[in-house]
């Protein structure tokens, strides 16, 4: 019932939030072979939705890792790659749901993140 109603509304969206968990074992178990991440980014892309958000959340639970975060973000590039999207074009933004970092104004506990920049063909 999930993946029909996800399907229902991903086909009328001109962009998708794919929200991934930041956790130890979490995340490794949505990107793997049969994980939701890998299938969720599948369908948005299958179904035309073009512009893509990555929200990598739980970020409290890795103690607001900077490396946590860009390895999660260099394993999801290959494989949104691999769908279609152009990783560049794609936001990647750490937050923690729980404690709201990074959702409507900057996080203090992640200090690192300086926000997103669009990469074009053009350069920036």
């Amino acid at each position: 019932d999930f993946i029909k109603n996800m399907i229902t509304g991903t086909s009328q969206a001109d962009c998708a939030i794919l929200i991934i968990a930041a956790g130890t074992g979490e995340f490794e178990a949505g990107i793997s072979k049969d994980g939701q991440t890998r299938e969720h980014a599948l369908l948005a892309f299958t179904l035309g939705v073009r512009q893509l958000i990555v929200a990598i959340n739980k970020m409290d639970t890795t103690k607001w890792s900077e490396d946590r975060f860009n390895e999660i973000i260099k394993e999801t590039s290959n494989f949104i790659k691999k769908v279609g999207y152009n990783p560049k074009a794609v936001a990647f933004v750490p937050i923690s749901g729980w404690h709201g970092d990074n959702m409507l104004e900057e996080s203090t506990n992640m200090p690192w993140y300086k926000g997103w920049t669009k990469e074009t063909k053009a350069g920036v």
